[in-house]
C-alpha cells in the first residue's frame, strides 16, 4: 500500500466498548453482510464521519449497543479509501482511509455530531435495501 499524506487525528466508528490501547483489527466479519471476511479496517479523519459509521453499527445491530467513536493510530500502512475515493468522491475529501494493519485505540471521543431522526430514517431505509439485495456491493 502507498502511505497517505493526512497526518490526522484519526478515528473509527462502532458499537463496540473499547479502552486506550485495545486494537480494531481486519479479519472480522462485515457489519453488512457477516459472511464476508473484511480486509481492512477503514477509519477516517473526520470525527464526524466516524460518527456516522458508529450511528450505522448501531442500526445494524438493530438497534442493539452505543454509538462509539475512537480516536485511533495505524500501526502500520494504511491507503485512501477506494471504496469512495475512487468511486464517489474523487481526492478524497472525506478523508477516509484503510489499513490491513490493526488500529489502536487512544481515547474515546464524544464531541461528535449526531444525526437528526431523519437523517437516521434515511440509513435506516437504506441499509433494508441492502439486506434485501443480495447482490448489493459490499467493501472488503
Amino acid at each position: 500500500m502507498t502511505e497517505a499524506l493526512d497526518e490526522g487525528p484519526f478515528f473509527h466508528g462502532t458499537i463496540a466498548e473499547l479502552h486506550p490501547g485495545d486494537l480494531f483489527e481486519a479479519g472480522r466479519p462485515s457489519n453488512y453482510k457477516p459472511e464476508v471476511v473484511m480486509n481492512h479496517i477503514y477509519f477516517t479523519a473526520l470525527r464526524d464521519g466516524a460518527g456516522l459509521a458508529a450511528e450505522v453499527a448501531v442500526e445494524l445491530a438493530d438497534g442493539a449497543g452505543t454509538p462509539h467513536v475512537y480516536e485511533v493510530e495505524p500501526t502500520g500502512p494504511f491507503e485512501n479509501d477506494p471504496n469512495v475515493t475512487d468511486k464517489k468522491f474523487p481526492g478524497n475529501p472525506t478523508r477516509s482511509f484503510r489499513s490491513s494493519a490493526p488500529l489502536r485505540v487512544i481515547r474515546e471521543v464524544d464531541d461528535w455530531t449526531r444525526l437528526t431522526p431523519e437523517a437516521l430514517q434515511m440509513w435506516r431505509e437504506r441499509l433494508a435495501g441492502i439486506r434485501a439485495n443480495p447482490d448489493a456491493e459490499i467493501i472488503n
